[in-house]
């Protein structure tokens, strides 16, 4: 019950007012403007189309490289670097590439360096999504030049890291949140990775799992337009199918290929755990060497070059690696070096802090080890009735969740990039089970570690927000005080001091009528300022607000951001005064749902009036007490 104290007849009293913002108007999921969402997804469909035509450009600039690093020719056509006949002489071209890298660096922005997923999360999380403009350019230019020159990476992180970046800056140039110019940075990088592989759903679940942390229409909408846009881009510019193609159609596959492919997902778990572990051990090896680290990039562009002198196909971007290793078309040999010397050289590089992506390594150092584990079972257990395609893409996918813990995206990119739908259960089963292992053995991902030691906490899960979940009415305080306009300072002062259970920060005025005026600080209400003769009325400074009782505790919390305070007064549909809200009813709601999470008790007793279990010696005795005896 609402209570008016007008201090010559105090009594029960239901207001009347007239709210000036309605409950229907309050909440994220109200107050998010459909036209301003409109406008931004407008804007991120622009980003996926610079973006679509960065990427052409970015592949045609590491050929260009590649052709004049490797066959001193100005061409722009795709030669594999496995191919040169340089001889020793291919040592040292990754080293050089690696040196120009650092000198970009070093005179350009150090932002450059890594493999760009991390780096954008990074943003996201502490930099309000701000990316320097000047990454646009420097990133694919220096990427180009690690990877033209040998370097073992894939094109997809320099082009994600340049798309996050352009979506960044065009949120930085126009009048936008930072909410939407993080939905910008991830739409960018996304569409990126969409314009490469042409992968729209499994971009989409990139910029959940990894860059948004949030699944909301807000997002979704102008994320999942840009997606769609840089895969038509793909389509345009590289070329419609897959972009891995099998080359056969991969069958249904029996229940107990199922079983082997879980086992071969959970060894891809450990496998993707030792990776991840060793990648962070190699930077910290670098971190601890007596040379400045612009050095570093051409230090490990050196052994780059040593390695791809004894295995070629370590060398560049090696898309064509991970299409014959999943066609079956390789020698085990050539699977072998590609499983081990592709590791060594990528996982080097990449602790060096060169310019590149990790997708690419990753899916071909998964597919060749499950192609070489795969081969061991077909040898021991040949009923098993996996088949070496399908165990190199559930395992290139499974060393790809593992590492970077993004469960979705391995899925649905293998399914996007070979177009294969007979794999999914295979997938899931795999996936899952590599999930499952790096979640109990690593604290971090391939993606996290980094950023965690500079002490950015990013999110792991996404858990529906309890203030979502929770209408005003259920926490509600439905006895509440309030006071008149017409009574003075001095004698609201007087009551006050006399009341023993007072206890807020804020009061509810209303006047003779009955119509809700405003709200009051315990703190104006007590200063020295005012004369005891003033009247509590002329004291309110702040816009008449009030909140709906149907609205989500999400919607409240906004609104006293909003207006600084810590009460407000809550109204029915007929605009009736029935309750009270305080920060302090809202965090009791929040006490309770970790109670949902901390108290372990049963539902069910099953001591008394029900089942009870005897134990004596060695055999379990069911006894039923209380059941039937009214029968």
């Amino acid at each position: 019950m609402i209570e008016k104290k007008s201090f010559n007849n105090s009594i029960p009293i239901s207001v009347s007012l007239r709210p000036t913002l309605e409950a229907e108007n309050i909440g994220p999921q109200f107050t998010h403007n459909k036209k301003r969402l409109l406008r931004i997804a407008g804007m991120a469909v622009i980003i996926a189309i610079s973006i679509s035509f960065v990427a052409k450009f970015l592949m045609y600039l590491i050929y260009f490289i590649t052709d004049v690093s490797f066959y001193g020719k100005f061409s722009i056509s795709y030669i594999s670097p496995a191919d040169n006949t340089l001889g020793l002489w291919v040592i040292i071209v990754p080293a050089i590439g690696g040196v120009i890298v650092g000198l970009m660096a070093l005179y350009g922005s150090k932002a450059i360096r890594g493999h760009g997923i991390p780096e954008a999360m990074e943003q996201i999380l502490t930099n309000q999504s701000k990316i320097k403009p000047t990454i646009t350019y420097l990133k694919p230019i220096s990427s180009a030049i690690a990877i033209g020159s040998g370097g073992p990476f894939g094109a997809e992180g320099p082009i994600i890291a340049t798309g996050g970046a352009l979506g960044s800056a065009l949120g930085q140039v126009a009048s936008v949140s930072h909410n939407e110019r993080k939905i910008l940075l991830a739409a960018g990088a996304t569409a990126g990775m969409a314009a490469i592989f042409g992968t729209p759903i499994a971009g989409i679940f990139l910029a959940v799992e990894l860059l948004l942390f949030e699944f909301s229409p807000r997002s979704m909408i102008p994320v999942a337009l840009a997606c769609i846009t840089g895969a038509a881009g793909h389509h345009f510019l590289f070329g419609a199918g897959p972009v891995f193609p099998v080359g056969h159609e991969i069958a249904v596959p029996s229940n107990t290929a199922l079983f082997v492919y879980s086992i071969l997902g959970i060894v891809m778990g450990f496998i993707s755990v030792f990776t991840t572990k060793r990648v962070y051990l190699i930077e910290d090896t670098f971190e601890k060497l007596p040379v400045h680290w612009m050095w570093w990039p051409a230090i490990g562009g050196l052994i780059v070059g040593i390695v791809g002198y004894f295995a070629p196909r370590t060398l560049g971007v090696g898309y064509d690696n991970i299409t014959d290793v999943l066609s079956g078309s390789l020698p085990m040999k050539v699977v072998f070096g590609l499983c081990i010397f592709k590791f060594i050289s990528w996982s080097i590089a990449l602790g060096s802090g060169t310019s590149g992506g990790t997708l690419a390594p990753l899916f071909t150092i998964g597919g060749a080890a499950g192609v070489l584990l795969g081969s061991g079972i077909l040898y021991f257990f040949p009923f098993s009735g996996i088949t070496l395609s399908l165990a190199a893409l559930v395992a290139m996918s499974a060393m790809f969740a593992g590492a970077s813990r993004a469960l979705l995206t391995s899925i649905i990119f293998a399914l996007e990039a070979t177009g294969q739908s007979n794999a999914l259960l295979p997938l899931l089963a795999g996936c899952i089970g590599s999930y499952v292992v790096s979640f109990f053995l690593m604290k971090n991902t391939i993606m996290t570690e980094k950023i965690t030691r500079r002490g950015v906490k990013t999110p792991d899960s996404y858990e529906p927000d309890i203030l979502e979940t929770i209408s005003v009415k259920q926490v509600m305080t439905e006895n509440g005080l309030m006071l008149g306009e017409d009574n003075t300072i001095g004698e609201v002062r007087e009551w006050l001091e006399k009341e023993k259970d007072y206890n807020s920060n804020y009061f509810i005025i209303v006047n003779d009528e009955n119509e809700f005026k405003g709200i009051i600080s315990s703190s104006n209400l007590f200063s020295n300022h005012h004369t005891t003769e003033r009247l509590v009325g002329t004291l309110i400074k702040r816009n008449n607000v009030s909140i709906g009782v149907d609205n989500t505790l999400r919607g409240a919390v906004e609104l006293m951001a909003k207006e600084n305070i810590d009460l407000l007064p809550v109204t029915s549909k007929e605009n009736n005064i029935i309750g009270i809200l305080s920060y302090k009813d809202i965090i009791s709601a929040y006490k309770s749902d970790i109670d949902n999470y901390v108290e372990k008790r049963p539902s069910i007793s099953l001591k008394r009036n029900g089942l009870k279990i005897l134990v004596k010696g060695n055999k379990l005795i069911n006894a039923i007490s209380g059941w039937g005896k009214n029968k």
